[in-house]
């Protein structure tokens, strides 16, 4: 037999709070769940889709006070759209995905109906760097625009790829938001320093942008890299500018990050530095 659960309160059609029998506090998500339903109602499994435990008092309080001011229908389609996104990542998600996405497209709906529109300035990055979230992302947006009638824009694909990341590793949105914006800034200092402006499209870029993400996690796991003295010294001698922008770079990490780099991440550096240089 399934598991029977009771209604504490209504939050709108689609979404009520309930109790299971272990008196955990649940969120029972389905397209007219909560219709005709009240405090002490009793619901079995099957009569809703979706279920997540809100885990601490500050997520319950937040996901509660975010849906009084939320369109129901917008509730109601991200049920769907969050199924389908775990569906294509094959992996199960982060339940705060339901309260920060839901939060993030709430805001970003709000803000086209008065006519403003954020600028991704990093979504060029975020679809290098995640290229599988940044795919399901834009899926999710034609998802949203063709069942809410509405016209999100491009950047917002980028915005989504990131909670979709967040939800998939368990790490917050602004710190996978941090890494991102850390590349941009790297880039900056590359074109500055070497005096060439970057084909974002080019293979050498996304070669670099991937580099870049794996590095960042390498250095804040503290993971050993070594390389060959005489690559080093070689690499000094002979490409001067690149091996001098690289350690550019690798200040930036460290001081970002606050972790030690290892001096091998500047002899890698050099070589793609070298590659967008000279279109290897």
């Amino acid at each position: 037999m399934g598991k029977s659960f009771s209604v504490q309160k209504v939050l709108n059609n689609n979404v009520l709070i309930a109790e299971n029998e272990e008196t955990k506090e649940v969120v029972l998500i389905g397209k007219g769940v909560g219709f005709g339903k009240k405090a002490g109602s009793r619901l079995e499994e099957g009569e809703f889709e979706k279920l997540f435990v809100l885990q601490d008092e500050k997520e319950q309080n937040s996901y509660k006070q975010m849906l009084d001011h939320i369109d129901e229908e917008l509730v109601a389609v991200m049920n769907d759209v969050i199924r389908m996104i775990t569906e294509r990542m094959e992996q199960p998600l982060n339940e705060h995905i339901h309260v920060g996405l839901t939060d993030h497209l709430a805001f970003a709906m709000k803000r086209l109906e008065e006519g403003l529109g954020i600028k991704n300035p990093f979504a060029v990055e975020t679809k290098f760097i995640y290229p599988k979230e940044y795919s399901v992302a834009s899926e999710a947006v034609s998802l949203l625009n063709e069942r809410l009638g509405i016209q999100l824009p491009e950047s917002e694909i980028g915005f989504i790829a990131l909670h979709i990341h967040s939800a998939c590793i368990n790490q917050p949105v602004g710190e996978l938001s941090q890494y991102t914006r850390l590349i941009a800034q790297m880039f900056q200092v590359i074109e500055g320093s070497l005096a060439i402006t970057v084909d974002r499209e080019s293979i050498n870029y996304i070669r670099l942008v991937r580099h870049f993400r794996f590095a960042i996690d390498r250095i804040k796991r503290g993971e050993e890299v070594r390389e060959p003295e005489k690559i080093m010294n070689l690499l000094k001698t002979e490409y001067p500018l690149c091996y001098n922008t690289a350690w550019k770079l690798v200040k930036i990490l460290q001081h970002t990050l606050k972790r030690p780099v290892q001096e091998a991440e500047a002899v890698y550096l050099t070589l793609h530095l070298y590659r967008l240089t000279n279109k290897l």
